[in-house]
């Protein structure tokens, strides 16, 4: 919400058939409304992680999302498994889409210049992500994620019965340790 550059635009593509400008709260926005397209943002860095949330569960025709984000907040979408950076966001987003991590943004390149580095993510929805087990295994991850230094047998201690969880040789490690693949596996198998 930036009425000042919303009116820059304006002013830039008037009556541009191709250019429709929704000045308003993203999170309030139905993007499903929309055919094939790229979704594209600077994204705040306080809602961030929710808007990509929000195009990810329901991203409609829309097949690829452009994002301006906080540079951290990048590289913890894009984390590989057993780096520290590795966690619930990584998962959500890597199990619902392919990221890529496209190039960083210097403070200088912004006026005023913000105290935070910048970063460019392109996420891609992956075909048939969206399923009946796409909730509880996202809900699954959080669980796994709940507290990073415990294993993944303390952490699901509360959610599956003691016996349900012995001879599981992966619930030993901690959750940033196993891939998304292999998280979701587990989850299949305690499912079961």
């Amino acid at each position: 919400m930036d009425p000042a550059l919303a009116a820059h635009l304006r002013e830039r593509w008037p009556g541009d058939s191709r250019f429709q400008l929704y000045d308003g709260n993203a999170m309030n926005l139905d993007w499903t409304q929309w055919g094939a397209g790229t979704l594209a943002g600077n994204l705040p860095y306080y809602v961030a992680t929710a808007i990509i949330s929000k195009y990810l569960l329901k991203p409609g025709a829309l097949t690829h999302a452009v994002f301006l984000i906080q540079k951290e907040v990048a590289e913890r979408i894009a984390a590989a498994p057993g780096t520290r950076d590795f966690g619930y966001l990584s998962v959500e987003c890597q199990f619902l889409a392919q990221v890529e991590y496209l190039f960083n943004v210097p403070p200088g390149a912004f006026r005023p210049p913000p105290k935070v580095d910048s970063a460019v993510i392109r996420l891609t929805p992956r075909p048939g992500a969206l399923s009946s087990e796409t909730k509880p295994f996202l809900e699954f991850a959080s669980a796994c994620f709940r507290q990073k230094r415990k294993t993944l047998r303390n952490n699901l201690s509360a959610s599956y019965p003691k016996e349900k969880l012995e001879g599981i040789a992966a619930l030993s490690q901690r959750a940033e340790q196993l891939s998304v693949t292999q998280l979701f596996e587990l989850f299949q198998s305690l499912s079961n």
